[in-house]
Parts: C-alpha cells; structure tokens; sequence
C-alpha cells in the first residue's frame, strides 16, 4: 500500500537549510498497524503528511496504492486522498460550529454521497464510536475522549483504507487514551490500515510494528504482538 524509496525532505530559507526526512525507505503492506516514534523534530509529522499527500518530497519515491505521487500537484494529491485516507489529530480538528452529527457527515459531503447514503454512513460510523447519542451535541459539550471518538468517526466514515494518526491520544488522560488506543486496535482488526506518530511506549504498544525515526532517518524497526481484540 505504501512504499518509500530514499524519501527526502528539505525546508529552505534565506538563511538555512533543514532536513527533515534523509533517504527514508518504508514499506507498509496494507492491513498493518505501525507506529512511529522518535523524539521532537527527528521527522515524524513531515512523513506522516507526505504518506498522507498533505505534502511532497524534494527527493526520493513514494507510491501509494501503486500511484507514484511525489511529482503530484496539490489537486491531484487533494483527488487521490479522497476517500481513501482519514486523519485522527491531537487537536481532533472537530468544527465547533457543526454539531457532531454534521462534523461526521463532512467528509461526504465533499465526495458528493447523496443524502440517504449520507445519513446511513454517518449514523453508523458515530454507532461504532459509540457517540450516536451526542449526535446533536456540539464539540464544545463533549469531554476530550468523546471527541476524539467523533474524530475517529469522521476518519472512518468515507471507508478509509488507510488512517493517519498525529499523537491522538496527546490531549487526553490515560483512561480516555485507552479507549481510543482501543478503539484503533478494533478498526485495525477489521482490515484498516493504521499509520501512527507517537511519543508513548504505551500507545506504541497496540501497534503490531514499530519505527524509530532520529534524525530524520529510519534507524530501527520491531515486530510485535501488537493488542489482541
């Protein structure tokens, strides 16, 4: 599903040169569940957003779903993520002004899904999420971790093969991050494929591969059991 080849990554200014990413090679098979960790700055966010086309490379490959995307415009990148990737972030990202049915419900809007599609998928994507009784609540009513679980509803509302997740559990305690840590582990189980940053041995943990990045290089990776649903 995702594979890099000698992926690079520089930000130039006027006085200063920064690589963020040098010569990553990463293969990810779809149905995988791997985190990335490594400490501020070593590179992990800036690959997060190339895999998720938010962003090009300055050098290197990358194919997706056997699309080689580093030379895509932004539209074509904006064309290929519809639909196929969901995003989870810290911040969750949630629209105050929509209630949590509407924040849901977004994402198909863009792809044009009529209105009894639209309403079936949103209603059963905030059921999985256990949130269909906050449905009218706006974001500002509910607590951290049942944002987030409407975040992870909208991800997964359009059928994403594939979830990015940016520290999602960076903003809540211990408990709610279980829950959804838990929650990523059930949807992983049901054959999404999950890529996600992380500073947390714990959160790691529910990942069945792990990638330390330093440097903006990929200096090790493990296989591991991962959490059992």
């Amino acid at each position: 599903m995702i594979n890099t080849k000698k992926l690079k990554k520089v930000y130039t200014t006027d006085e200063v040169e920064t690589t963020a990413l040098n010569e990553v090679d990463l293969e990810i098979e779809e149905g995988e569940f791997v985190a990335i960790m490594g400490p501020s700055g070593c590179g992990k966010s800036t690959l997060l957003n190339i895999i998720g086309l938010l962003d090009n490379p300055t050098a290197g490959e990358y194919y997706f779903m056997d699309n080689e995307i580093s030379g895509y415009s932004e539209r074509e990148r904006a064309q290929l993520r519809k639909g196929n990737i969901g995003f989870i972030f810290q911040s969750f990202n949630l629209i105050d002004e929509l209630t949590v049915y509407e924040n849901v419900e977004l994402p198909l809007l863009y792809l044009g899904v009529n209105a009894t599609e639209r309403k079936q998928k949103a209603e059963a994507a905030l059921e999985r999420m256990g949130m269909m009784h906050r449905r009218n609540h706006f974001p500002q009513q509910l607590s951290g971790g049942q944002q987030q679980r409407v975040a992870i509803a909208r991800a997964v509302v359009a059928d994403a093969k594939l979830i990015l997740a940016d520290e999602p559990t960076g903003n809540l305690d211990s408990d709610h991050g279980d829950e959804v840590m838990k929650l990523l582990a059930e949807l992983n189980a049901a054959g999404t494929t999950i890529v996600m940053v992380t500073h947390s041995p714990h959160d790691a943990g529910y990942a069945k591969r792990v990638v330390n990045l330093f440097d903006g290089k990929l200096v090790d990776e493990k296989m591991q059991e991962g959490f059992h649903v």
